[in-house]
């Protein structure tokens, strides 16, 4: 039986300060009570949802990558969230995923949030990444990617079987301000229902610079929509372990992926 333990750390951001962010992010990490294997931190959990991306962004050797290195090797946990990338002049909304041994992998943000501006500041991604651990496979999203379907549908090597899924957890960090807290809800329920996959979403809470509040709504979904873990209007450090056989028990019970349509994604 293989399961997979993952903490949410539900937290307020100090607008663009590093400095405490990174501080009280590790004093939460470091006061979760019971073993884990993922530490999941919001969108940009660095210095909240900016666009003053030439004045924050890092290199993937800056201050920031560091200490989730570090974190990451003391505490013996795989540590993901966003923050702001520079490479090659340009800036990412990058999904960093950390290992204890000081290998990573990254997701940059796909859907840019034009309503906000982001699409002025940040260069979109082209890929989709999967990452691996305890023989799961997880797929890495941030924030507005959920209101894309087609970015997260699962894409089955063998859609025959019914048992080929792509993924089996489906990963989303954000900043998602509570007046539209409903469209988050919603979706993340609707993303668990059509991927026959877990969903984790954790988002912030608090206000942002621009007087956005933010209700948090972090949750977890099983593969039948069900809600696993809620909480909202205030900071929390959630553990919950997630089991692989209630998921392929669900996949094998209602074979609904054998008959999706299959598809190729063409990014330009």
């Amino acid at each position: 039986m293989s399961i997979l333990t993952i903490t949410i750390i539900q937290s307020d951001l100090k607008w663009e300060d590093k400095t405490f962010n990174l501080q009280q992010l590790e004093e939460k990490i470091k006061a979760i009570p019971q073993r884990t294997q993922l530490v999941v931190l919001p969108e940009m959990f660095n210095t909240g949802f900016s666009m003053n991306a030439a004045d924050l962004a890092e290199g993937m050797d800056g201050e920031s990558l560091q200490w989730m290195s570090r974190v990451s090797k003391e505490q013996k946990i795989i540590l993901t969230g966003s923050l702001i990338i520079a490479e090659e002049k340009q800036f990412f909304n990058r999904m960093v995923w950390m290992m204890p041994n000081g290998q990573m992998g990254y997701y940059d943000k796909r859907h840019l949030f034009a309503f906000a501006g982001e699409d002025k500041h940040y260069t979109p991604g082209s890929k989709r990444v999967i990452a691996s651990v305890n023989g799961w496979k997880v797929n890495l999203q941030v924030c507005y990617d959920l209101r894309f379907p087609v970015w997260s549908r699962q894409q089955l090597g063998d859609a025959a079987s019914g048992t080929a899924a792509e993924y089996d957890l489906l990963l989303y960090v954000a900043n998602w301000p509570a007046r539209r807290s409903l469209a988050w809800k919603t979706l993340l329920c609707a993303r668990a229902i059509e991927n026959q996959c877990y969903v984790v979403g954790v988002n912030r809470i608090g206000n942002d610079a621009h007087g956005n509040y933010h209700s948090g709504d972090s949750m977890v979904l099983n593969p039948l929509g069900e809600v696993l873990y809620h909480c909202a209007d205030r900071e929390d450090i959630h553990t919950i372990t997630l089991n692989m056989e209630d998921l392929n028990n669900t996949r094998k019970a209602l074979p609904f992926l054998r008959d999706a349509d299959s598809f190729t994604l063409h990014l330009e």
